[in-house]
């Protein structure tokens, strides 16, 4: 096979593939053979007609035309394997030159694009110092305090506070016609904790238990229903009970309900709150280190990425979507009617997302090729190892799920993670 590579714009190119002599001549005969067994001539038995009577009525052209599909995989496989290309998408074929002699075929390729990377070596980024003051610390105790409170009952001529807790039943109407979903009943709603529609619980404040009243609201521009976005409301509410928080004594006898081993003081759990800040806020601290170290990696590269690519990762994000609403008791069928939105609307919201995350897979790629970041066999087995224990596996299930090969790229891609970081906080 005689294999031809012209790369044209936009990552797309050509490769051109000449069939001749034997492989050409083999897939003609396994064509016509196969065209031969499935033709029905009258005064012959299936199967036993002559070649030189099958041939005349299948024709040369036919059988040509047809054998291009036995050869033209492994034509595209040698072009490939020649010109080391990285497909993108499947590429389209067309048949240049056709004949008993040979085939001509034109497969027009979407490859990996090239990626022009920035002085990636000299960029600097300083990891956030991370520290835990003792109001962060009161204030985890202080959320333990307020798990185990008590909601008490106002007495009748106490009006209502932010924080309060409040149970109303209400009914929104718009130009007095009551709206669906607009209404409730023994509705225990928080003062300040903005579940409702803005000034809506601001004007509950003061309220009293067996008081009604009228709130006037205007529904956020915004909002996810049509025909109320920024609409006038009233909404009639009927206030049943008001309720103040009593918060328990900060002691050792509160701790001790978490029940958690090894903590049984304030001042052990405060040990352990201190560790957790400090750990989370470290987690923190490296994801955005990482993520403004990559941003300036990728900012300074150029390439032209495919639309072909965008649009795989967006299909991707949005299988994600899909797993994540139904992870979650939804269908991404159910979210989408109570957003009045579609399938494409949340696509293309994913678009830039999804441009920057195949830029940033690009450049990392480009960044192992450069150091020349090798993985060596041990380094797989070890994270086949990983899989296996993470997903309670035989190794032999998952590398039969997963091959070497996608585990090396991935291994590649933190590597290189790994070594921008480190480069950046270099002096």
């Amino acid at each position: 096979m005689k294999c031809s590579w012209t790369l044209d714009k936009d990552s797309t190119g050509v490769l051109t593939v000449e069939v001749e002599g034997e492989i050409w001549e083999k897939a003609q005969k396994k064509t016509f053979s196969k065209l031969k067994s499935g033709l029905n001539i009258k005064g012959f038995r299936k199967g036993q007609i002559p070649d030189q009577m099958a041939k005349k009525y299948i024709g040369t052209d036919h059988i040509c035309a047809a054998a291009v599909d036995e050869v033209a995989n492994e034509a595209l496989q040698e072009g490939i394997k020649e010109f080391k290309l990285d497909l993108v998408a499947r590429p389209a074929l067309d048949v240049k030159e056709i004949n008993k002699d040979k085939a001509v075929l034109d497969f027009t390729c979407t490859v990996s694009p090239e990626v022009k990377l920035g002085d990636y070596k000299a960029i600097r980024v300083k990891k956030p110092e991370v520290e835990v003051t003792e109001e962060e610390i009161d204030n985890e105790v202080k959320r333990i305090q307020d798990r185990y409170a008590d909601w008490v009952i106002r007495e009748d001529e106490e009006p209502a506070q932010i924080g309060d807790q409040v149970t109303i039943d209400f009914v929104g109407e718009k130009d007095g016609v009551p709206f669906e979903g607009g209404a409730g009943n023994d509705y225990p709603l928080v003062l300040g904790s903005n579940t409702f529609i803005p000034g809506f619980e601001d004007q509950l404040v003061g309220v009293k238990a067996g008081e009604e009243k009228d709130i006037e609201v205007t529904f956020p521009e915004n909002y996810q229903a049509p025909d109320l976005a920024g609409q006038a409301v009233i909404f009639k509410v009927k206030v049943h009970d008001v309720k103040y928080k009593e918060l328990p004594e900060i002691n050792d006898e509160l701790i001790a309900n978490l029940k958690r081993e090894g903590v049984e003081t304030v001042e052990q759990y405060k040990e352990e709150a201190k560790k957790e800040l400090l750990s989370h806020k470290e987690q923190e601290a490296e994801k955005k280190f990482t993520d403004e170290v990559l941003a300036q990696v990728v900012d300074g590269a150029i390439v032209d990425i495919p639309a072909v690519m965008i649009d795989n990762e967006v299909d991707r994000m949005y299988q994600q979507f899909e797993q994540r609403m139904q992870s979650s008791g939804f269908t991404a069928k159910q979210f989408l009617e109570a957003t009045h939105q579609t399938e494409a609307d949340i696509k293309e919201q994913m678009r830039n997302e999804a441009a920057n995350r195949v830029k940033t897979t690009l450049v990392l790629e480009a960044v192992a090729n450069a150091e020349d970041f090798k993985i060596d066999e041990a380094a797989i087995d070890e994270q086949y190892k990983l899989m296996s224990d993470m997903y309670q596996m035989p190794v032999e299930q998952i590398e039969a799920i997963i091959v070497p090969e996608n585990i090396e790229y991935d291994l590649k891609q933190q590597k290189a993670i790994d070594y921008l970081k480190e480069t950046a906080q270099s002096e």
